[in-house]
Formats: structure tokens, sequence, C-alpha cells
């Protein structure tokens, strides 16, 4: 059948507006909104029969749903009053009833039933435009800022506000601050303990008063006016170390943000003024949500700096030589004792890229070590009880321990994360 004959056949069902009419031909031609094009065959109809042009004022399919697109974009664009966004996606939720029409019209004119364009799909575009139109947003449809859904059952709007992310490199200037918060184990994070205030954590439900993201993501939040933050990191150092000179790669994501397009210059300044000097920021970047599964992924090499302390006297020529054997070497280290309570029991092989050191007297040594990421460098030093092969102290044949540790370098680059995960330079 030619279009005519089955838009003939459509308005024989009964009633239809001029989008429902349309709709049904939206595969067929191109460049016209479905009520233009369910116009122009009525148009059309009427003229090759002769008969006087009269538009339909009901539509037994979509119940003049279709008539209500103004109305559900200013909707949308209410509900969104208050948040800053320059991307958006929308959907609709289509009664059963109004589908069921849908799919009724195509059979009753003897059409397939994905011809043409769903009600649904058509809601999309034409009330997303308008949304368009109304805020100056742009459509995105992997991960928009603001995702609207359209309820045509209850004539209600659901706006999902993405979380924003800031990315950068931090500095963690002070010992014992881990980098997240840490919950009191005694008091499971309450700060309480049968009724009273924990003694753990002295009623605060922390092990430690600060973290890392303790002092940097609530600035982060408050600039971006959300409604909480949360920090990721590329990898982790001890409590005890500091993160020195290049920093380590982190992003901080904020929930329902209401400003996004914030000056990550003067968020950096802010950020460090808070921090008060035990933790530093830099390079402060807006990025998309790619970057937190970047960042979490990063397989970087790392150099620390370890004060050592040896059990009984050690020659400079000893140390040398088990410096050298340990250089390029491949380690296997189980886990480590003092993590075993929350790591799988395994069995891993990490590089050494590099190892020198010198001694501070026959007892103290300054050493530094290039590793891969994953490499128990306190471990590497005292062997663990043999968990870890070699050691600096099984080749030494004399105890070591870490008396201090910082990691002064993490290598691994953000040029492959630019293009994807930047939103600006």
């Amino acid at each position: 059948m030619t279009v005519l004959e089955d838009a003939r056949a459509a308005l024989e069902t009964g009633p239809l507006c001029d989008a429902c009419l349309g709709r049904l031909f939206a595969d067929r031609s191109f460049g016209l909104a479905n009520a233009d094009r369910g116009h122009a065959l009525r148009v059309t109809l009427a003229l090759e029969a002769d008969e006087p042009f009269e538009p339909d004022a009901d539509c037994w399919v979509c119940e003049m749903e279709t008539d209500r697109i103004e109305w559900w974009a200013e909707q949308a664009a209410t509900a969104a009053r208050g948040y800053d966004f320059s991307t958006y996606q929308v959907g609709t939720r289509v009664p059963p009833l109004l589908e069921e029409n849908d799919a009724l019209l195509r059979e009753d004119v003897g059409l397939d039933e994905d011809a043409g364009e769903q009600l649904k799909t058509e809601f999309n575009r034409e009330v997303g435009k308008r949304i368009g139109q109304r805020t100056g947003a742009e459509v995105e449809f992997g991960r928009p800022d603001v995702q609207f859904t359209l309820d045509l059952a209850t004539d209600g709007v659901d706006v999902r506000v993405n979380s924003a992310f800031v990315y950068g490199r931090y500095r963690k200037l002070e010992r014992d601050i881990p980098q997240t918060k840490w919950p009191c184990n005694d008091c499971n994070g309450t700060g309480l303990w049968q009724g009273e205030p924990c003694e753990g954590c002295g009623g605060s439900g922390y092990r430690y008063d600060e973290s890392v993201e303790q002092l940097t993501a609530p600035v982060v939040q408050e600039a971006m006016d959300g409604e909480s933050a949360t920090f990721h990191g590329a990898g982790r150092e001890d409590v005890d170390a500091l993160m020195l000179e290049s920093g380590r790669p982190f992003v901080i994501e904020v929930d329902e943000p209401r400003v996004r397009d914030v000056d990550t210059d003067q968020l950096e300044a802010d950020v460090n003024e808070f921090a008060d000097g035990k933790v530093e920021v830099e390079g402060l970047r807006l990025a998309t949500y790619e970057m937190v599964e970047r960042v979490k992924e990063l397989e970087a090499s790392k150099t620390y700096r370890m004060d050592v302390a040896f059990d009984a006297p050690v020659a400079a020529e000893a140390l040398q030589d088990a410096l050298d054997e340990l250089t390029g070497a491949t380690i296997h280290q189980e886990t480590p004792q003092r993590v075993a309570h929350r790591r799988a029991d395994l069995t891993r092989t990490r590089e050494v890229y590099d190892a020198t050191g010198e001694l501070v007297d026959d007892r103290h040594a300054d050493i530094r070590i290039h590793g891969a990421g994953g490499l128990y460098v306190k471990e590497l030093v005292s062997s663990d009880e043999g968990r870890t092969e070699p050691s600096l102290a099984g080749l030494l044949g004399v105890g070591a321990e870490v008396t201090a540790l910082d990691v002064v370098d993490v290598e691994g680059e953000d040029e492959p994360f630019e293009k994807a995960a930047f939103l600006k330079e």
C-alpha cells in the first residue's frame, strides 16, 4: 500500500491527532516533525477526496498527550531550576494503555509493529528539543549532566543530577594522616559504645581526626554546592608515610552539584588554604566520570625514600651489594602480615626497577626504591619473616626495619587520560 492508502486506513480507525498519524510514517519521509507530517497527509487526503479539511479534536491513541509537548518541556526546565548543567538527556515512561494503543494502530493499518516511530521516542526528541531551547544545554546520549524522566501516567518529571568530578594530585606533608576517612574499629564509626562516647575515638567515630579526603573534599563539595563528596585515589600510601614531590593522582566526585563550572585555580588555592600545610593539591581540572576508574586502575610505578634501622652493624660494601642485587629483581611477596586481615592471602610478583642508598651510620641507612605499583616496600626491607623474597634483610643476613617512609614520586602519566577524561585544559 502507498503512504496515502495507509494514512487513510489509519484515519478510519478513529480520531487521530496529527502527531500520531505522522508518527506511523516517520521512517518513510524525513525533514518534518511528526505533527507536520500528519497534517500534510490529512490535507492531501482531503484534497484528493474533494472534501473539507477537518482536523480531529481528539486522539484515541495518545489521548492528546502530544498536545502537551510544550507543557512537558516547561515542567522539566522548571524541575531542573537551580542546577548548572550543559548536557542532558530525556527519557519517557509511557502508560501501558497508550503503548497498547500505539501497537493496535499499527495492527489495524496492517503495518509492522516497528513501523514509523514509537510514542516514547517522539516524546524524548520533541520535549528534548524544547528543553534545549529553554536552557541552552545540549543533548548528550552518553552520561549527561542531567537526566530527565517524564512519567505520562503521573504528570511527574524525575530529575537525576549526575556527579561532577575534579582531578588533581596531592602531596601529604604530615604523617599519621590516612588517605580517606578511617572509621573507628571499636564503635564501627558511630562514636558511641554502649550509649556512651567511644573511648577509642573520643566520640568522633574516626580512628584519625583528619584524612586527605577530609582536608580536600569538603572544599570541593562546597564550591560545587553538592550533596556529598567522595575521594578516589590512585592507590594508597601508609598512614605513617608522607606523599611528596609529584604527588598522587586523585579524583573528587561531587553528588548532585548545583554548580559545575568552577574556577579550578581558585578551588586549588581554597583547598590548600583549608588543608593548612598538612596536604597540598595541584593541577586541579574538571574531569568526566571516566577518570574515576582510570585513576583507580592506574598501575603507576612509585619511588620511595626510607629510613632503615638494622639489628646489627652493616658495612657500606655489603649494603651496596645487596642494593645492586635488588635492582632489576623480581620480588615474590606473600600478603604481608600487617594487612592479612583485610587482603586475600596471595603470592604476588613485582619488579624493583632501581634500589639505591647509603649508610647514615653502621646501623642506619637512607634507602630509595623505585618499584612497580603494588610492591610492598616495607616488607622488601624486612622480609616479613621470609614472606618476601628476596629482601634487603635476607641479602644482608641482618634484621632490618623501615622507621620512616616517604612516597616521593608516582610516575603514572596523565597524558593517556586527557582527551577522554578531562572537560577543560
